[in-house]
């Protein structure tokens, strides 16, 4: 099996083309390749397809083999890949995910992606939490107190704000949070840190894959947090230990994210799988 390998601000995954590559088992192959010790070594498999509703398709594995709704990093490197084999031409591509269609353009510095309308309801992630939306809520972890924003970009994310997100517990924390017996579905966990109104850092904890070096929905969800809470602006900057990605929302459309995708290498799999 043919596979290229590719990162956006270092969240990096495993990427097959479906017109060309067959697979048996993408629950087992995701496990096998995400390895970073025996296998590949990535955050999840990706996979190219056909689409009957757009120009390609796109469906993703987490790196313990759970199916994703959506990846922002991934996208805007399945964009890039598509291209590259000629499965795209243009500055403009659709791509169908299991949430929904989404546009990626070419433009200078990277990709932009209409990432969709954000949703607060809490039926939309889901989380156990009564009301229309779950903003600044309390929320205890280990006998710590968070302030907690919730918000669906396709895919559910927490995002909690602290002061110094270099040294924080991400890893304890955002296993607890994800298993929490409020997200009966899981959630990813974001933890954010204000520098100003257009600059945060962020780091990611992601269901079924760990502390990732960057989250692109979970930057999504960072940017609509900020703007609901009042502690960032419409244009954002999120810094994330694998690089920087520029966000925009101005409060009741989509959100557009631009940011880099890169080729690693590529080669050809033998192991378990195919």
């Amino acid at each position: 099996m043919r596979f290229t390998k590719m990162h956006g601000a270092g969240n990096d995954y495993v990427y097959v083309d479906l017109l060309e590559e067959r697979i048996g088992d993408p629950v087992a192959l995701a496990r096998a390749v995400s390895d970073r010790r025996t296998g590949i070594g990535s955050d999840g498999l990706i996979l190219l397809g056909p689409s009957e509703h757009a120009d390609i398709s796109m469906v993703m594995f987490n790196a313990d083999g759970s199916r994703a709704q959506m990846c922002g990093n991934g996208i805007r490197c399945l964009a890039v890949l598509a291209r590259d084999l000629g499965r795209v031409a243009g500055d403009d591509v659709r791509i169908e995910t299991d949430a929904g269609i989404k546009r990626a353009e070419f433009v200078a510095g990277g990709v932009r992606v209409d990432m969709g309308v954000p949703s607060l309801e809490p039926a939309s992630l889901p989380v156990r939490l009564p009301g229309d939306r779950v903003v600044n809520h309390a929320v205890e972890i280990d006998g710590e107190t968070f302030r907690m924003t919730c918000v669906s970009m396709g895919n559910p994310h927490a995002v909690l704000y602290v002061d110094d997100v270099a040294h924080f517990d991400v890893e304890h924390f955002g296993a607890a949070l994800e298993t929490s017996e409020l997200f009966p579905e899981r959630v990813n966990v974001s933890f954010c840190q204000v520098m100003d109104e257009a600059h945060v850092a962020q780091r990611t904890w992601e269901r079924g894959s760990g502390e990732t070096r960057a989250c692109g929905t979970g930057a999504c969800a960072v940017c609509v947090a900020g703007v609901v809470t009042g502690r960032t602006g419409h244009t954002l900057t999120s810094r994330l230990p694998g690089g920087a990605l520029r966000l925009e929302w101005d409060g009741s459309g989509p959100v557009f994210m631009t940011g880099p995708a890169v080729t690693v290498f590529r080669g050809v799999w033998n192991g378990d799988g195919v």
